[in-house]
């Protein structure tokens, strides 16, 4: 089961109902994500495990990123040793702030995108124009409702320049902040569902030309901080009325030089939730196209 936001075939606007893999149900009384995770965990579920409302092929939906309304995407970093092996080659100057964060108490915590910004799966992702080299990040999202509970898990693609962030750790906002750098979706997977978030496979797929010219296989049993340990320094001191996604960090990163060019395919798959795939296009011309 998924939790999904769609296109309603009979009305055109967005909605959000459960698919069960051959039909989607809408969610009577719930327009948007924002709303149902203003619930408690506990009424959340109900309201998902038992769904009325009218029914669609599922087949015949268009998805949307599940992401809406007042929702924020946050990302942690340096949460796998292979993020900070790469952090810390890719540095020009502050090699150490990497290997700093990775064993301190407080994790890297950082803003990533507002609803409006956020791809889906099918979409476009952008690597900018003024950086030569730029990857994706595949990573396990947690969805939180408005109390900081982990009630889903969903894709997220943390999309990021490792030209600027290299050069000066106070770029990363320019490095991981524009438009066409955060995908989420293609849904959300009820966290009741997962027996044990800490041992899923995560793939990445980097295609070009009808050829695969990068691959790999992680497993989120590598990570070094507890999810709800993340999702509570996200809450420590601010209050998301719609609820996140918090996304946990990346433990796939290609070896540097390697670059995402126009026209790639990048395929990103986490088990028991899903797989999100988006083509890349650069620089802000090529989102606006």
């Amino acid at each position: 089961m998924h939790i999904v936001r769609f296109v309603s075939p009979l009305t055109g606007a967005g909605a959000v109902g459960v698919d069960d893999g051959e039909h989607v149900t809408e969610l009577s009384g719930v327009t948007t994500v924002g709303e149902l995770l203003r619930l408690p965990a506990a009424e959340l579920r109900e309201r998902v495990t038992a769904p009325s409302g009218v029914e669609h092929a599922s087949a015949a939906v268009r998805r949307l990123a599940p992401v809406d309304g007042l929702m924020e995407v946050w990302a942690a970093g340096v949460t796998y040793r292979r993020s900070r092996e790469a952090r810390v080659l890719e540095s020009e100057r502050a090699a150490d702030v990497y290997e700093l964060v990775y064993d301190a108490e407080r994790p890297e915590l950082f803003f990533k995108s507002v609803a409006w910004k956020v791809t889906g799966d099918g979409g476009r992702i952008a690597v900018r124009a003024d950086s030569e080299i730029d990857v994706p990040e595949p990573e396990l999202g947690l969805v939180l409702n408005a109390a900081g509970e982990i009630v889903g898990y969903t894709v997220v693609d943390d999309v990021s320049s490792r030209t600027i962030e290299g050069v000066n750790p106070l770029y990363l906002p320019q490095a991981k902040i524009y438009l066409g750098a955060c995908a989420v979706g293609p849904a959300i997977r009820p966290a009741w569902e997962v027996a044990d978030p800490y041992a899923l496979d995560i793939t990445l797929t980097i295609a070009r030309g009808g050829a695969t010219v990068w691959d790999g296989k992680s497993s989120t049993s590598d990570l070094h901080r507890r999810l709800d340990e993340l999702a509570g320094y996200l809450f420590r001191a601010d209050v998301f009325p719609d609820g996140a996604v918090l996304a946990t960090g990346t433990s796939l990163v290609p070896d540097l030089p390697f670059t995402l060019q126009d026209g790639d395919t990048v395929t990103i798959g986490i088990g028991e939730v899903g797989t999100l795939t988006t083509t890349v296009v650069r620089g802000l011309e090529g989102m606006r196209a």
